[in-house]
């Protein structure tokens, strides 16, 4: 199905009505997936000119994560983007997405990232005792420096990490071809949140489920499945923007070809 807009879309998902159920998780019902999907189409149009197939499995991959994309929680976001000409939609995690997911696994008891302000209180130390300590200013909090994550397993084990936000923008320029545009401009401590977290989350002993979960992040699914990890996804890099008045959100796909003068 080639055709685009909200109708094209809705036809599609009723035409998988089966697919869907039997690929929907025990938490998750027929009628809760229905009002998630047309909150999410309502709340961002550029969605409804999506593949409807892309569109469906971005959905379906929430669906069977637990996560409830384009929301205030933050969870999880679905990207429109246009990928040589064509509308498709993204799945992304968003860094409380990958905190819900890992108190999930049932190995963590804590699991935090913060971000730390000039005039906060912070001292960090690794080696064979390690200390943490954050200590937030009441008021004028400054500018941000440093943000860190951690986490606490249930036997009482424990790691973190500390990145200073000069050695975050250097890790977004060298990883990211999106770095100057999008999310890292509108989101930045976001983004920055979820970088020092996917690097603590490496030393976490989290079972493989967990890990398989974590590969979904920013890929774009075209098939449905009962478990959708199995599905081949495309990992693809898109700058995209969250409209802080409307909540919209809209990308672009980077590509190999792609130039980029903002660096």
């Amino acid at each position: 199905m080639e055709s685009t807009g909200k109708k094209s879309v809705q036809q599609y998902i009723k035409q998988m009505q089966g697919e869907i159920a039997k690929a929907l998780p025990s938490v998750m019902t027929p009628e809760r997936f229905t009002r998630i999907t047309l909150s999410a189409l309502s709340s961002n149009p550029k969605l409804q000119e999506c593949s409807p197939q892309s569109f469906l499995g971005a959905m379906m991959t929430a669906a069977q994560l637990g996560v409830e994309p384009n929301t205030p929680l933050g969870q999880a976001y679905l990207i429109p983007f246009r990928n040589h000409g064509r509308m498709e939609c993204q799945f992304q995690l968003g860094y409380k997405g990958m905190i819900d997911l890992a108190y999930r696994s049932g190995e963590v008891s804590v699991i935090q990232a913060q971000v730390v302000y000039e005039n906060d209180g912070f001292t960090y130390s690794f080696g064979l005792e390690p200390e943490l300590k954050h200590t937030p200013a009441k008021t004028d909090r400054g500018d941000p420096v440093y943000v860190y994550a951690l986490f606490k397993t249930k036997d009482g084990g424990f790691g973190y990490d500390v990145m200073s936000m000069v050695d975050v923008r250097h890790h977004a320029q060298k990883y990211s071809k999106s770095y100057g545009n999008g999310p890292w401009q509108t989101n930045f401590e976001e983004m920055a949140k979820k970088t020092v977290l996917k690097k603590v989350l490496k030393y976490a002993p989290l079972k493989s489920d967990f890990v398989r979960q974590l590969a979904a992040d920013e890929t774009v699914k075209t098939e449905l499945s009962e478990d959708m990890y199995d599905v081949p996804g495309n990992y693809i890099e898109v700058d995209f923007e969250v409209d802080q008045d409307t909540g919209e959100v809209m990308g672009e796909a980077y590509t190999a070809e792609s130039e980029r003068t903002d660096a």
